[in-house]
């Protein structure tokens, strides 16, 4: 007797990322999604892996007619001290399973936790999308910033609060420059922007290789934008373009760029570029809950949502936690602050690889 047909019936491979047409198909398929992130682009994770020694694995559900049922990218973090992790989207703040009904989302969901299981992980992560049954939610580390772009830069300015407007009018008539691009000057201005930044918060820097890659995978789709004062540098940011949206992704900023309002004036002008460029939605991108990052971007009139991430835990393991706020991480965190800034970025890196 035949096997009854299901029409509704998926499966799950893993592609490839040297096959450029199965690649492809991936990419022209994240496009139709409207709920599709840059961290679900086969680009991302291949970059970012590349960058930090780790390993991209993207999964794809099938239909029974091979059709593309739904599309889950991952990465592989393996590091001594952290453990190992399977995470959707490694190095980013969102990611998870994206798919067309809920057979191929359990599908996904099965072969993401039979890969972490098979690679000795202690944790599987999916930063957004559904969570699948079984797996722990946890909603109260992290916020999202993001609302539309106003029609114009008048109406732009007059959406931001009043007392931050003023700010970035301060910021406004202090003879800044901007200026935008992904050559070798902006990549090396912004690299060392960023690496200030992140001691003065005690958190380990990202290798220089992570910003190369994900600027030369994504092409068009990524761009520094860079304000300074008499041609001294002062605040920078690595964005993101996805569908109709730019993610500010990864800032720096010298310490005079406060006295100048050099980061209002820098996210303002993004504004405007990002809607000459046809932009619609501006994403703040991710801070987490209670802190300064978080608050600053309440000023600009953005409202912050609670994002749920899914975790799983092998049998008698805890779930990783590698967030610098928690409290095993708070000494470690006032301790790197006051490391030289030359040791940190030298030691940084190989940290940071291991963070994901």
């Amino acid at each position: 007797m035949n096997a009854s047909f299901d029409p509704a019936a998926v499966s799950v491979e893993e592609i490839r990322l040297t096959d450029r047409m199965a690649v492809a198909e991936v990419e022209a398929w994240l496009k139709t999604r409207p709920d599709s992130t840059p961290f679900h682009r086969p680009a991302w994770i291949a970059a970012v892996a590349r960058a930090n020694g780790q390993r991209a694995i993207l999964l794809v559900a099938r239909d029974v007619v091979g059709g593309i049922a739904g599309v889950l990218p991952l990465v592989l973090i393996r590091s001594a001290l952290f453990g190992r992790a399977l995470v959707s989207s490694g190095f980013a703040v969102d990611g998870g399973i994206l798919a067309l009904n809920p057979r191929a989302e359990a599908a996904l969901a099965d072969t993401c936790w039979r890969l972490a299981e098979a690679h000795g992980c202690s944790t599987a992560e999916l930063r957004g999308g559904p969570a699948p049954e079984g797996w722990t939610v946890k909603a109260d580390a992290h916020l999202g910033f993001s609302k539309p772009l106003e029609a114009d830069d008048e109406a732009q300015l007059l959406s931001i609060p009043r007392k931050h407007r003023a700010e970035v009018r301060r910021g406004m008539g202090n003879d800044l420059t901007f200026e935008m691009g992904s050559d070798r000057r902006l990549r090396d201005i912004h690299y060392r922007l960023y690496c200030e930044s992140v001691h003065r918060l005690g958190t380990p820097v990202f290798p220089r290789a992570l910003f190369d890659e994900v600027l030369d995978a994504f092409g068009p789709d990524a761009d520094i934008a860079l304000v300074s004062k008499d041609g001294t540098p002062l605040s920078s940011v690595l964005s993101l373009y996805h569908g109709d949206a730019v993610m500010p992704y990864w800032q720096g900023a010298a310490l005079a760029a406060r006295a100048e309002r050099s980061n209002e004036y820098l996210y303002f002008r993004l504004m405007t570029s990002a809607r000459e460029r046809g932009c619609r939605i501006f994403d703040f991108g991710r801070s987490k809950v209670g802190t300064g990052p978080a608050a600053w971007k309440k000023t600009w009139g953005f409202e912050g949502v609670p994002l749920s991430y899914a975790l799983r835990a092998a049998d008698g393991q805890a779930l990783r936690d590698v967030n610098p706020l928690s409290p095993q991480y708070r000494r470690k965190v006032e301790m790197w602050k006051k490391l030289p800034l030359p040791v940190a970025n030298l030691v940084g890196p190989w940290l940071a690889r291991g963070l994901g």
